[in-house]
């Protein structure tokens, strides 16, 4: 039976979003909670309740809507005109703007409410995480540090998230590395995702990694900053003391990652894809799994 219009618009408005890449962002917010979790209670706190995680799934999931929304909305000429993206729903007119600019305004607004109820820190910084994951979306246009920025965008979340959990700004050191350790991951494989549009880019006078030192230079920028993940991650195991379970969590994001680089070559981006959503999405869902395992076992 054909889907009902309402049914085909919340369909489009989900791929519109890209729900599913949730999986890179999420698992790292929700680590960094239960991180806070147990520090809070060392420090006679509350820690982390079923209310307050609600919370923080509302508060990630509206500022990730928003971001994507606005991203789609203000790229939608650009998207228009490049072949790789001219069938995404704006550009091939499955949505209406209205209905894009609803969405991204409403999720916005559930952020900042959610933000609201975690308490008065949260709700402080509300506006300026907003600025930053709404404002990586115009860089392109004038900087080459797009991707860079990008990674701080989805560093906000496990940031948030500990903060939403501590409910204070002291004793960030272990955020603040977990903090690093997602800027560079997620800015590391944004630039093997962008050699796909290196031509396009180019011609269009858009700025990127790729574009500004050319495909090897790029994955040689990418490997750096995928050094720069275990570096920090490592920083997390020796400063909150860490054992055995996030040690493995440490060891099999190194090796997927070295398997990323191995795969995609200068002259040889085949195999993108797999690099770009697969890979990454296991390096998320596994550090999530062996920090819940080091915090439980």
């Amino acid at each position: 039976m054909p889907a009902s219009p309402l049914l085909t618009t919340l369909q489009r408005l989900g791929s519109l979003v890209r729900l599913s890449h949730t999986v890179f962002g999420l698992p790292f917010a929700l680590a960094a909670a239960a991180l806070a979790h147990r520090s809070a209670l060392a420090h006679g706190g509350d820690g982390l309740t079923l209310a307050r995680l609600a919370l923080i799934l509302l508060a990630f999931t509206g500022a990730r809507t928003a971001a994507m929304g606005f991203n789609r909305i203000v790229d939608r000429r650009i998207d228009a005109d490049n072949p790789r993206t001219a069938g995404r729903e704006l550009p091939a007119g499955l949505l209406s703007l209205r209905a894009a600019r609803l969405l991204t305004a409403g999720s916005a607004l559930v952020f900042v409410l959610a933000a609201w109820s975690l308490g008065p820190v949260p709700l402080a910084m509300s506006p300026l995480c907003l600025a930053v994951i709404l404002g990586y979306s115009l860089f392109k246009r004038f900087s080459w540090a797009a991707h860079l920025v990008l990674g701080v965008a989805l560093a906000l979340a496990p940031g948030g998230a500990w903060i939403a959990v501590t409910g204070t700004l002291t004793d960030l050191t272990t955020p603040l590395w977990l903090m690093l350790a997602v800027a560079c991951w997620v800015a590391g494989f944004d630039v093997i995702y962008g050699l796909q549009d290196l031509a396009f880019d180019r011609g269009r006078g858009l700025h990127s990694i790729p574009v500004r030192f050319g495909e090897r230079g790029a994955l040689v920028f990418s490997a750096l900053l995928h050094l720069g993940t275990v570096l920090a991650l490592l920083a997390v195991h020796l400063h909150a003391g860490l054992g055995a379970w996030h040690g493995l969590g440490l060891l099999l994001i190194a090796g997927v990652l070295i398997y990323e680089h191995a795969i995609v070559r200068p002259g040889d981006l085949s195999r993108i894809d797999r690099a770009f959503f697969d890979l990454n999405g296991y390096i998320s869902l596994a550090y999530l799994a062996c920090v819940g395992l080091e915090l439980w076992l």
